[in-house]
């Protein structure tokens, strides 16, 4: 008997350790995952770990007393509270409906591409399926098979090699497109292009303007973010070209003498160059980074080693430029800095690679929600009937076809009937915004795709933790507001009677500090401030001065402790003083105070004076005697063993 009593008290405890509740109240339990993850996104720095827990575990026990006695209450079925719970819901769920490691990967790979730059030059023959014919279509990719083989063999005559292919197929082009780095492409061409080493070329890629070839000529390391001013000398059009040119070249080295000797180059942007989009800013161009530009141009630039250095004129497709370096942001070569990392990530998903992490999440949802085809239900009657409701809008769907209550798709989650699948098609296909003439099959893939959708967003708490988690804090959050509303903030202060008794029960507890009367001035501006300071040392009303400022200028008279007013550094302050003006760093608002009448430390404060303090400390004592009643509703107990395992 006595080997059983120990055999189910050891089972006890390891069942108790197992299960990791931290606290149970009442017969509500706590877990661990769920404090340490309450108390790490509040902790603060401390040396005294075990006492910190144990202060948050005070405070959190509180806290689940409090929402247990909101629930208690039905608050939880209040009608703002559930649109609210709604609204947040709204609000927060497309952040989690990504494929958060393949946004990560996409990251990773645009952190790698931007450390160097590749240059890069592309062949290209018309190609545009459904519109080239077939034998046109064919003699595209034998030229562009041709060509890749050409390439892979060594073969740099370019020029050659594409006139040769033109006569025998179709016409091919060739272009230098520069230097490229990460974001300065489609996605679609800059992951073929990274995966070539210098001398590679890709084998022939189809995209919707035709078919293309790419080859890598040379790499460097990342020339990183640019921000430059510019001056542009366009050359006038003309018969005598060279005339011209040598007339424009001549101004360029004359502005450029100019520069050497000091004058402002700002000035001189604002007077001489003829870029139309930045001589009023003295010439600043937005930041870019290698491929936004011509490479001439970009190749001048980047020949700049220095900030505020400013090049020799050069010559581009565009006229003549000089150029003057502002300041260059060197490409990170490790993810050590949280501010470069966050501005990739957001170009990632801003861009259209972020389609292939979204691909990725969509097929792993419909994987997961798994909506099975019922063999029953023939995709020729789904397709036949999916017609007839686009031939007549009006049909009901959900009553006069055949497979209108039919289950075409079951799934452990939730079954689709037929009529979903017509009332989606009638929709889909009579709008001309979103319709692009997809087939009835390819539809009704993107018709299971958005039913799969649609499902794991509706039930997001049982797939992602902490979406749940987030949902919870929030419903939890409003519940305490709530609750504590009623049962202690508004019932401290419409209790005058009871605010009354305990502030002439407790009055040495509310008597002033040293403090003044003061006269407090805001201004929306420091010019204002002055122009208000003067006003009132000319001894112009304050209240006059707030009036007739127009909202520039408000103004207050009240009594503060010196510790609440800014004053010298050495805190002396006599009446009739007026403070510097102090403007704040944040908004550029500024202000000052004219201390009226000092008044000694101990002085009792009038109930009106100490209404505020009163109402706080009233409320503690209503707070603690209703923790005392949930605690004796709900007594809480707390696993000391779990709890130990915290300071480890």
């Amino acid at each position: 008997m006595k080997s059983i009593l120990l055999l189910c008290a050891l089972f006890f405890n390891l069942s108790s350790l197992f299960s990791q509740t931290l606290f149970t109240y009442g017969n509500n339990a706590v877990d661990k995952e769920e404090f340490l993850r309450a108390y790490n996104k509040n902790k603060t720095a401390t040396p005294d770990r075990e006492k910190a827990l144990r202060e948050y575990l005070d405070l959190y026990s509180k806290f689940k007393l409090k929402v247990r006695a909101a629930q208690d209450a039905k608050l939880d079925t209040l009608p703002q509270l559930t649109s609210d719970l709604l609204n947040f819901r709204t609000q927060v769920q497309e952040t989690y409906m990504n494929n958060d490691q393949a946004v990560n990967d996409l990251v990773d790979e645009a952190f790698i591409h931007a450390q160097k730059d590749l240059h890069v030059i592309y062949f290209s023959a018309p190609f545009v399926s459904g519109k080239t014919s077939a034998a046109d279509s064919l003699k595209a990719v034998k030229a562009m098979d041709e060509l890749y083989s050409s390439l892979q063999s060594g073969k740099t005559t370019y020029d050659k090699l594409v006139a040769d292919i033109s006569a025998k197929y179709v016409p091919v082009k060739m272009a230098d497109a520069g230097y490229i780095t990460a974001f300065s492409i489609p996605y679609e061409y800059e992951k073929i292009i990274y995966a070539l080493k210098p001398g590679e070329a890709s084998k022939p890629h189809l995209s919707k303007n035709g078919l293309r070839v790419f080859k890598v000529i040379e790499d460097r390391k990342g020339v990183g973010k640019w921000k430059i001013a510019q001056l542009l000398f366009a050359i006038p059009p003309g018969d005598d070209m060279a005339a011209n040119t040598k007339m424009i070249q001549q101004k360029a080295d004359d502005i450029y003498l100019k520069l050497k000797n000091g004058e402002d180059f700002t000035e001189i942007a604002r007077k001489y160059s003829d870029d139309k989009l930045t001589y009023t800013s003295g010439g600043t161009m937005p930041e870019f980074t290698a491929g936004k530009y011509d490479m001439a141009f970009e190749n001048e630039v980047f020949k700049l080693s220095k900030d505020g250095e400013i090049s020799k004129p050069f010559l581009s497709p565009y006229g003549f430029h000089i150029v003057k370096r502002i300041s260059v942001q060197p490409v990170q070569t490790i993810k050590t800095d949280p501010t470069y990392m966050y501005e990739i990530k957001q170009r990632v998903l801003e861009d259209s690679r972020i389609n292939t992490a979204k691909d990725l999440f969509t097929k792993s949802i419909v994987q997961l929600v798994g909506y099975k085809k019922n063999a029953a239900v023939k995709d020729a009657d789904l397709f036949r009937y999916a017609d007839s409701v686009v031939a007549n809008p009006a049909l009901n769907g959900a009553r006069e076809f055949p497979i209108s209550n039919k289950l075409i798709y079951t799934s452990a989650k939730g079954n689709i009937k037929g009529a979903e699948w017509l009332n989606f098609i009638r929709e889909y296909k009579t709008n001309p915004e979103i319709y692009k003439g997809e087939s009835n099959p390819a539809l009704l893939e993107k018709f299971v795709t958005l039913k799969s959708l649609d499902y794991y967003k509706a039930n997001l708490e049982n797939y992602n933790p902490e979406f749940r988690y987030q949902m919870e804090e929030f419903k939890e959050g409003n519940l305490l507001f709530e609750v504590m509303e009623r049962k202690v903030w508004s019932s401290a202060v419409s209790d005058t009677a009871g605010l009354v008794k305990y502030y002439n029960q407790h009055k040495d507890k509310y008597k002033w500090a040293a403090s003044a009367d003061v006269i407090i001035i805001s201004c929306s501006s420091k010019k204002a401030a002055e122009n208000a300071l003067e006003d009132f040392k000319n001894g112009k009303p304050w209240k006059k001065i707030a009036e007739e400022s127009n909202n520039a200028v408000q103004a207050d008279s009240s009594r503060y402790e010196l510790s609440q007013i800014a004053l010298a550094d050495n805190g002396s302050v006599a009446a009739g003083t007026i403070t510097p003006i102090a403007v704040s760093a944040t908004d550029g608002t500024a202000g000052f105070i004219k201390i009226v009448k000092l008044h000694a430390a101990n002085e009792q404060r009038s109930f009106e004076e100490a209404r505020g303090l009163v109402i706080n400390d009233y409320q503690n004592i209503i707070e603690e005697k209703w923790l005392n009643e949930l605690r004796k509703k709900y007594p809480v107990t707390v696993n000391e063993t779990v709890f130990q395992t915290l300071l480890k």
